[in-house]
């Protein structure tokens, strides 16, 4: 079993550059079965669950390039009829969730496809019944061929009009996909319009797909008979950039993080100004140097601060553990609430353990009683249950004094691209230790 060895405690210098976003890149490659033409992707990160969906794209008969380190070309000239019988498309399929988004453009473009039960983190309940019922209002039909296995038929998909229950940002993704190769025009209501929809309807439009509204709750999608090929690049990943900024403050560091795409950062920067965050932008890049002490503001009648997350333009999900690990070492007191995952804060037993003061409320909510820096968390072993409380826990080691291991790193990897190598570049003490279970 592989794990992180960590000798905390150290502060750290230099420049991080972000890799690019996870979750866009597993929906810009996904529409790239959409077309028979070449696909270009540049900034696409080099992690588990990416190249997992690269290999998946492989099974379907995708041909693909890679030019370099991060860019890759996609040419999807003919699918396999008999994918489902490859070993390979379930093993890749069941193990990551980004694996559900072949769905939309398989069924518009093939007029049928199967799908297993996609993986993914053990964060909670994640159904899938927003993409299911969306496609089935395009006209699409869904059956249950066994336990984990669905087919779906999509031989006829018209335009119609959608309210989503949920601002599902995958969900969305499937629909806009699938409605891009159907007829007439198509009504998202309540859609995702996270950073990584805009840009997949940017690329989908640079294809020849007529897609209004995104970036809004209305996506109107006008479909076309077929797509073309396109150049596109992927932004830097917001989660990342935001756990370089935890990292920063609970190290007491000086970093340079470049290339960030500020302005698709939304409310993110304004969140860790709440925490006691000096943040300072010099053209596109953070920059973050050592402080001190960081102090949490209080609502203006001096409650306690409340941080939730909430679909875009709320604060993302993923960035809760780390806002989290960065409340611990504060001055002053916060309630956490993280409302979409109940398992997600599972994870701030191990932070107890360390000598942060947590209460966990309930699965949603923990209350945070920062200790001002008046000891340091000491190291400790733990195993990482997820991608983001791995990195959340990860910055905690670093910060910690003494040693820490963490185990089941492999969900670390999944969203972090060469962490080891980069962190070593600013100083950081950790190894990887590569061990037979």
């Amino acid at each position: 079993m592989s794990s992180f060895e960590i000798i905390g405690g150290k502060s750290l210098s230099g420049t991080i550059i972000p890799q690019g976003s996870k979750n866009e890149a597993l929906q810009v490659i996904s529409a790239c079965l959409l077309t028979n033409k070449k696909v270009e992707i540049k900034n696409v990160p080099e992690i588990s669950d990416v190249l997992h969906l690269i290999k998946l794209m492989e099974t379907l008969g995708v041909n693909v390039t890679k030019v370099k380190n991060n860019h890759f070309i996609f040419e999807a000239k003919k699918i396999k009829s008999n994918y489902f019988e490859d070993k390979n498309f379930i093993e890749y399929s069941s193990k990551i969730r980004g694996s559900i988004m072949i769905m939309g453009p398989l069924a518009s473009r093939e007029g049928q496809v199967d799908i297993i039960t996609p993986g993914g983190d053990k964060i909670g309940r994640r159904p899938l019944d927003t993409h299911f019922k969306s496609l089935e209002m395009l006209g699409a039909k869904v059956k249950l061929k066994s336990k984990n296995i669905y087919r779906v038929y999509g031989k006829k998909l018209f335009g119609t009009k959608i309210l989503l229950d949920e601002a599902s940002v995958t969900g969305t993704a499937n629909i806009v996909m699938a409605a891009s190769l159907s007829q007439g025009l198509t009504e998202i209501y309540n859609a995702a319009c996270e950073p990584y929809i805009q840009q997949l309807c940017i690329m989908l439009n640079s294809m020849g797909a007529k897609i209004t509204g995104y970036g809004t709750n209305l996506i109107k999608i006008k479909g076309v008979k077929k797509l073309n090929g396109t150049k596109h690049k992927i932004l830097p990943d917001m989660i990342e950039i935001g756990s370089w900024i935890g990292l920063a403050i609970m190290t007491q560091s000086n970093i340079r993080i470049k290339n960030c795409s500020i302005k698709n950062l939304g409310i993110i920067p304004r969140i860790f100004r709440k925490l006691g965050v000096k943040i300072n932008i010099e053209k596109d890049d953070i920059i973050l140097k050592k402080q001190k002490n960081h102090e949490i503001e209080t609502f203006m009648n001096g409650s306690i601060l409340t941080i939730s997350d909430a679909p875009w333009p709320g604060l993302t999900p993923d960035l809760i553990s780390i806002i989290l690990v960065l409340a611990t070492q504060a001055k002053g007191s916060v309630l956490i609430h993280q409302k979409m995952f109940e398992s997600r804060l599972f994870f701030v037993d191990k932070l107890i353990d360390m000598g942060a003061k947590i209460i966990l409320c309930d699965p949603h909510r923990a209350t945070i009683i920062g200790i001002n820096r008046q000891y340091e968390l000491k190291g400790t072993t733990m195993s990482s249950p997820d991608i983001r409380a791995g990195i959340a826990l990860l910055i905690a080691a670093l910060s910690a004094k003494g040693k820490s291991i963490i185990y089941n790193i492999n969900q670390i990897d999944r969203g972090y691209e060469n962490i080891v190598e980069r962190l070593q570049k600013i100083g950081a003490n950790i190894k990887r230790c590569d061990k037979l279970s």
